[in-house]
């Protein structure tokens, strides 16, 4: 097993990269400004794109170079270009009806984290010499899952519901490249091609909204039924 041959030094790099994306998950969390979601959801997968050519480095898996650059520049670079351009277009500068508040969500998003390295101690039953990884991985990756899933819950506009989920699928991407980095390239090729198609079926979305609701906030969705 990858995990089992990993020096210290290489699990703290692999440690760095994943807990700085999960913070910057919490930045996402606890802003209002669309920009900010952005900016900080590219930084986020340039950090991804920088463990998975680690993870290439360290593990021998020759593989991952290609994905680390796929994840550089689909997610940190053309991804966030369309959000912008459709931030610029719509104009909305920031979320302005919220389910809760930004302290409110930080407190629920500590205590996903908990959660989440709580489930992780549970998955992990092997002692291997580097079970911290283990344990710091699923709990990185079950975190971001949960955050995604709250951003989705307590935010309205659908800018920032596009990167709830874009937040999710990263925090899975997040884990196999630490726990299962030989995962099929075609597999991992095909979930970063399926981001741009749930990019451009939500810019689709938020342009219906903009003409029939006069919004970009999803909760008018429940005045086009019927």
């Amino acid at each position: 097993m990858f995990l089992s041959h990993i020096t210290s030094l290489q699990a703290s790099v692999f440690s760095s990269l994943a807990i700085l994306s999960l913070l910057l998950t919490f930045v996402m969390l606890g802003s209002h400004w669309l920009r900010n979601y952005v900016y900080a959801f590219a930084v986020q997968s340039w950090l991804i794109a920088i463990l998975s050519a680690c993870v290439a480095y360290f593990g021998g898996f020759p593989e991952l170079y290609m994905i680390a650059v796929m994840t550089a520049l689909f997610r940190g670079l053309v991804l966030p270009y369309l959000l912008i351009r459709i931030v610029d277009r719509l104009n909305v500068k920031r979320e302005i009806h919220t389910v809760l508040q930004s302290s409110s969500s930080m407190v629920l998003g500590a205590l996903a984290v908990m959660f989440a390295y709580v489930i992780a101690n549970h998955i992990n039953q092997e002692m291997l010499p580097a079970a911290h990884i283990v344990v710091l991985a699923l709990t990185v990756m079950l975190s971001m899952k949960l955050l995604g899933f709250l951003m989705l819950s307590v935010r309205d506009e659908a800018i920032s519901q596009i990167l709830g989920l874009l937040v999710l699928e990263n925090g899975i991407f997040l884990g196999s490249q630490i726990l299962v980095p030989g995962m099929p390239l075609l597999i991992e090729i095909v979930i970063l091609f399926d981001l741009l198609i749930v990019v451009a079926c939500f810019g689709m979305l938020v342009r219906y909204l903009v003409v029939h609701a006069g919004t970009t906030s999803s909760r008018q969705l429940n005045r086009l039924v019927g």
